[in-house]
């Protein structure tokens, strides 16, 4: 800041003063918001593990000259577009979203009022500030007049706060009454609102279980191909005397089959699926494991305005005291609704209620401040005659000492059920000046107003509580009055309210007690809310925090899934990973629903890839181990991954599912996988080798009985994995296991999946090995349910 002397609030800077800041680098420059840029996204999508993996094994094929074995690679081309476009759908929502919002500056320069941008401030500029602008800048006030700002996206504090000249104000706050300058100290990184944000800028990806336990699979996966590629291809090449081509071939079939690509392919498609699908509800998915994530949450913390309020007021009641006309009562608030030229919430309300015109006309007044917490007017009727002068304001700064008794104990019941309580007063004394005292009054009646609920905030609410998720609501407003809103949206636990300037110290387990027993908490800071987060984590909550001002950033952050309010501001909507494009809560349960059909589903289908990585592991091995050969070739890993997996699993991923995601989700899947992989491989392995005991069956035409196996086995896990059956699945089996027999059946598809019809005995062998292993799988199906029941 310039500390020579201050710029003249008239003028503001001089063009060659504003040049002179630019070139010092003293403008308000506004950091990036924190997302990934298009060749982040890109890189991160093409150059994964598992599509590296699969490139090279294709390449492989390729070289050993039999192209159409390498079919398998196109999964590569599927997986990157699809994570690909979704991001960069999000990105661009997202920063479309930012450049609408973004708040314009009245700055005055050269003596006149301009338009500017925010990042084209400077130091020491002049801004005007005007009721609805948002403070763009820390900064000095100049000069003002009744002027009031609300500073709860900043300290979460509702009430709004009197500014006069000298006082500070700062970046995130607005202006919600009075007109003023302000003179700008402090730019871009410096503001207090970028300060608190930077804590929370630097990108980070939700955690996913589910994506934690892909990963592992895939891991574990890499960890196996390379001894069992060593194996493999020693075993072909060294042992067996094969060519190198064949070598490759025949390696290469062992380890994509280990490869669960269509499994992580199938979990962006089923979370892309559902980012579109939230996206037609108004929900912004800005990264696509959130949806699993929050279906898992059980703690849900919110503030109250946007949850389970509007974030507006509206008249409740107004109640005259004894003797006092309503006749008389509400043609005053009427005019002091409809005449005010500077009208807050207060007395929108009031105009909301009394619509019809009035006719009065204003020949004094005294403008409403939050610091004096009354105002007042004096009136005439439109052909002269006196209609009195009449305040408005809270009880006990408006009555002072008359405010006890029965009086003070009606206005405190009031305020315990939620509702605002002001007193109307009549008072013999003219306004004739805006600076005057409060003179003698004498009440009239009590203005009751509330909170504006969410028509959709029960409904909501009891929804959460169904599905065992707790909601504590975290508010920098006053907690019995939070309590009492609670209480009206039928929130479990509202009278466990708590003022969080009493709690302990943070780091403490007194802190970490008392966060877990509460619902309802009052008077909360930015840091309390991010210490609150982490001390529900600490105690194994997965936790959920919308939230819609600066001061929720740093809980957005540190909470397992951040949900903000588009209505919010810049850097709430950056560090979130759920952005509710209309604000509105009720969104909520629908992104439950979603993530629950991911997790479910996925865990549905993850067995048939699993089961398809176990028998490849199994049959690797043995080939290995035996110097056997390998029992299938890479085209027929396609068939068998089209018709037996891929297909039927797309469908299955797809399905609603509403179920409560349940623990365990590797323990499950693999208890499935595993038996299902071992029978399959086992029934494959054996026909293959009784095969070639005829020495007029070579290794190409055990392979057709082999894989005939193999997919009719695989088919009946598929209808094992599908049960309950219902029209959809049972249609799908059918279709798969139709499918699945055309390959056989139809010259084309013989020809081109290389499978050579063999000798009649081979068929019937495969037959009788098919109908063993049904009963070998009921067990594991047996084996897996008893396990899920325990659990």
């Amino acid at each position: 800041m310039n500390t020579d002397a201050k710029t003249d609030p008239t003028t503001g800077l001089t063009t060659a003063e504003v040049a002179e800041r630019v070139a010092r680098g003293e403008t308000n420059a506004i950091p990036d918001a924190p997302t990934r840029s298009v060749g982040q996204i890109i890189r991160a999508n093409v150059l994964a593990p598992i599509n590296l993996v699969i490139g090279v094994l294709a390449a492989l094929v390729i070289a050993a000259g039999s192209p159409k074995d390498a079919l398998f690679g196109g999964v590569i081309v599927a997986n990157s577009v699809i994570g690909v476009v979704q991001e960069l759908r999000a990105k661009k929502v997202l920063d479309s979203l930012s450049v609408i919002s973004a708040p314009k500056a009245q700055a005055v320069r050269d003596g006149e009022v301009v338009e500017l941008a925010v990042h084209e401030l400077v130091l020491d500029d002049v801004v005007e500030l005007r009721s609805g602008a948002q403070v763009v800048a820390d900064g000095e006030v100049l000069s003002g007049e009744n002027l009031e700002l609300d500073e709860s996206h900043l300290t979460g504090e509702a009430d709004a706060v009197s500014k006069g000249p000298g006082d500070e104000v700062l970046s995130g706050s607005a202006v919600v009454a009075g007109t003023g300058r302000m003179l700008v100290t402090k730019v871009g990184a410096e503001n207090y609102a970028i300060k608190l944000a930077e804590e929370a800028r630097r990108f980070t990806l939700v955690n996913s279980p589910l994506r934690n336990d892909i990963n592992r699979i895939v891991t574990w996966v890499g960890y196996l191909i390379i001894p069992v590629g060593l194996l493999l291809a020693s075993s072909q090449f060294l042992r067996r005397h094969e060519g190198w081509q064949e070598s490759i071939i025949s390696t290469v079939a062992g380890l994509v089959g280990m490869v669960p690509e269509g499994l992580v392919l199938l979990t962006s498609v089923a979370f892309a699926v559902g980012v579109v699908r939230l996206a037609r509800q108004r929900c912004l998915v800005q990264e696509l494991p959130a949806i699993e994530v929050l279906a898992r949450v059980d703690v849900l913390c919110a503030d109250k305005t946007g949850t389970i309020t509007e974030g507006s007021l509206a008249l409740s009641d107004v109640k005259a005291m004894d003797g006092e006309d309503r006749a008389v009562i509400d043609p005053v608030l009427c005019a002091l609704a409809q005449l005010d030229p500077d009208p807050n919430a207060t007395t929108v309300a009031l105009g909301t209620h009394f619509t019809e015109p009035t006719t009065w006309l204003v020949t004094g007044r005294v403008p409403f401040s939050s610091g004096r917490k009354w105002g007042g007017m004096t009136f005439t009727t439109a052909d002269g005659k006196p209609a009195g002068s009449w305040v408005l304001g809270a009880p006990e700064n408006v009555l002072g000492k008359a405010y006890t008794g029965a009086l003070q104990e009606q206005v405190e019941q009031h305020a315990a059920t939620g509702e605002r309580v002001l007193v109307l007063a009549g008072t013999d004394t003219t306004f004739a000046s805006e600076d005057m005292e409060l003179p003698k009054v004498r009440p009239v009646a009590l203005v009751l107003l509330e909170d504006v609920m969410r028509a959709d905030a029960p409904a909501t609410l009891k929804y959460f509580a169904d599905q065992g998720v707790i909601v504590k609501v975290i508010s920098g407003d006053n907690n019995v009055t939070v309590g009492a809103v609670a209480q009206k949206a039928g929130l479990v636990g509202w009278e466990d309210n708590v003022n969080a300037t009493t709690l302990p110290d943070e780091d403490s387990k007194e802190f970490a007690d008392a966060i877990e027993s509460g619902t309802i908490f009052g008077r909360v800071t930015p840091h309390q809310k991010r210490a609150m987060v982490r001390a529900l984590q600490a105690r194994g909550h997965t936790v959920a925090m919308t939230g819609d001002g600066v001061n929720d950033v740093l809980a957005l952050k540190d909470s397992d899934c951040g949900i903000a309010m588009a209505s919010g501001s810049e850097a709430t909507r950056g560090v979130a990973q759920l952005v509710l494009m209309d604000s509105n809560f009720s969104a909520m349960p629908a992104v439950v629903s979603e993530g629950r059909r991911v997790i479910n589903n996925i865990e549905r289908v993850a067995s048939l890839f699993l089961a398809k990585t176990v028998y490849s592991v199994v049959l690797s091995v043995l080939t290995g181990v035996f110097a056997l050969a390998y029992p299938l070739r890479p085209i027929h890993l396609s068939i068998l991954s089209w018709f037996t997996i891929g297909l039927p699993a797309f469908f299955l991923a797809l399905e609603p599912n509403d179920q409560r995601v349940a623990k365990g989700f590797m323990p499950r899947v693999l208890g499935r996988a595993v038996p299902a992989g071992i029978v399959i491989a086992a029934a494959t392995m054996t026909v293959f080798a009784i095969a070639q005991l005829d020495e007029s069956i070579d290794s190409d035409h055990a392979r057709t009985v082999a894989v005939l196996v193999a997919g009719s086995v695989a088919l009946m896990n598929l209808f094992r994995v599908a049960r309950p059956l219902n029209h959809l699945r049972r249609g799908l089996v059918i279709t798969m296991t139709a499918l699945f027999a055309l390959a056989f059946v139809i010259p084309t598809g013989r020809d081109w999946f290389e499978l050579p019809t063999t000798a009649g005995w081979a068929y019937g062998l495969a037959a009788g090995l098919i109908a063993a292993a049904w009963p070998l799988l009921e067990l594991g199906s047996r084996v897996a349910q008893r396990d899920r029941v325990k659990r």
